[in-house]
């Protein structure tokens, strides 16, 4: 009885130290001893500001539409450049019925050939009644003036008695009656030359604004030629060939293509999320373009949340109408922490374990790790600011969970 009990404690040290002993074999048969710098990849820990993205899509749209609208009631003659067409500033986009306004031309020009016609012959008459009055004037000043001269022989007859002082008398009054009939005469063509001046400032007046009605005519004839006032992309017509369009009526809908925003769409689930003003990255490529959240929706269409973002960056070059893009609208957030960078095989699972580069070494460090997103994730412990991070690039797998590898250069 007692040899067995011996031997049954023999025998379980002895699977025991097989045990420990087959352990410590697979610990240095697959923990490697080294490993080359070459083949890993570093990065320092850092401090700063992190965020939890709330994940939405968005189609990039031209910020700025240029209405082209109808500049006088016509038909649609001709489509030239189709919805989705890029045009160049002066591009000719749609040709409207030109002939009614040509017929309204000719018309207004043959009514200032008239006027001028007219003003010319005003002017012409003007003139020679200018004459007119001005010999009137000169008629009766010389009879004054004879009668003046009359006056001054009578009054020497009268000192000789030659003549009698009625006679006198008489002439003075001639020359009273001529000069009042002179005085007349001037007030009446002083108002005879300001009719005329009035009827010349009428027709100047008729022919300018009839001016300007031909200059408006031919400015709206020049638009019926519908062109680009802008380099850009068409949205939209909004009639077709031989429809009739109104003054003023939206012809065409285009992008200047030079801002552009978002519009956005999340999951309805996620609507606590979607704000007016909350920051908002959009992801193009390798670059994050921030912005901000401007009108949401309040309707839930097909189960989404539409908004529009607007970016800092309204004219990157990166920024392509009708793109579509993937947005990131900032969910929770942290301030001046602890973070490293995320690599690709972080993706599936946040790592616990991370391995720290120190004096050649890379040494083995549980963390605590809390807010993620595709760029970087927050540290809560484990690690300190400047520390070196070193990972193999086949993934954290290749140091086989070991307290720690040498580096190799």
């Amino acid at each position: 009885m007692m040899f067995n009990k011996k031997l049954g404690w023999t025998m379980l040290i002895s699977t025991g130290a097989v045990v420990i002993i087959s352990l410590i074999f697979l610990e240095l048969r697959f923990s490697p001893n080294s490993i080359n710098a070459s083949d890993c990849i570093t990065f320092k820990v850092g401090q700063g500001n992190i965020f939890e993205p709330v994940i939405a899509t968005g189609t990039v749209e031209a910020e700025n539409e240029v209405l082209v609208r109808c500049p006088t009631t016509s038909i649609v003659k001709q489509i030239v450049a189709e919805p989705g067409t890029r045009v160049q500033k002066g591009d000719v986009i749609m040709l409207m019925e030109d002939e009614p306004i040509k017929e309204e031309i000719g018309r207004i020009k043959d009514q200032l050939e008239l006027k001028k016609n007219t003003l010319e012959k005003n002017n012409l008459g003007e003139f020679s009644t200018k004459v007119d009055l001005n010999y009137s004037e000169d008629v009766k000043k010389l009879n004054i003036t004879s009668l003046k001269s009359q006056l001054a022989d009578e009054e020497q007859l009268l000192e000789v008695g030659g003549i009698s002082p009625a006679k006198i008398e008489k002439t003075k009054q001639e020359i009273d009656l001529a000069e009042k009939d002179l005085a007349m005469l001037k007030q009446k063509n002083t108002i005879r030359l300001k009719q005329l001046k009035a009827e010349e400032q009428g027709l100047l007046l008729g022919i300018k604004i009839q001016e300007k009605e031909l200059n408006d005519k031919v400015s709206t004839l020049s638009q019926l030629r519908v062109t680009a006032p802008s380099s850009g992309i068409i949205l939209s017509i909004s009639n077709k060939v031989g429809e009739k369009v109104n003054t003023d009526n939206v012809l065409i809908r285009m992008s200047d293509l030079s801002t552009f925003k978002i519009a956005g769409s999340v999951e309805a689930k996620l609507a606590d999320f979607i704000k007016t003003g909350k920051k908002v990255y959009a992801v193009i490529d390798s670059e994050r373009l921030p912005g901000r959240i401007g009108n949401v929706t309040p309707l839930i269409e097909n189960n989404k949340i539409l908004f529009n973002v607007y970016l800092e960056e309204k004219a990157h070059p990166k920024l392509i109408p009708n793109q579509n893009i993937t947005l990131w609208v900032v969910g929770k957030e942290a301030d001046n922490v602890l973070k490293i960078k995320s690599l690709s095989f972080f993706e599936k699972e946040v790592p616990n374990i991370l391995y720290v580069l120190k004096n050649g070494e890379a040494i083995r460090r549980p963390i605590k790790t809390g807010i993620k997103n595709p760029d970087e994730i927050q540290v809560l412990s484990g690690l300190e600011a400047g520390e070196t991070i070193i990972v193999p690039k086949r993934g954290l797998s290749a140091f086989h969970n070991a307290s720690s590898v040498a580096i190799n250069n």
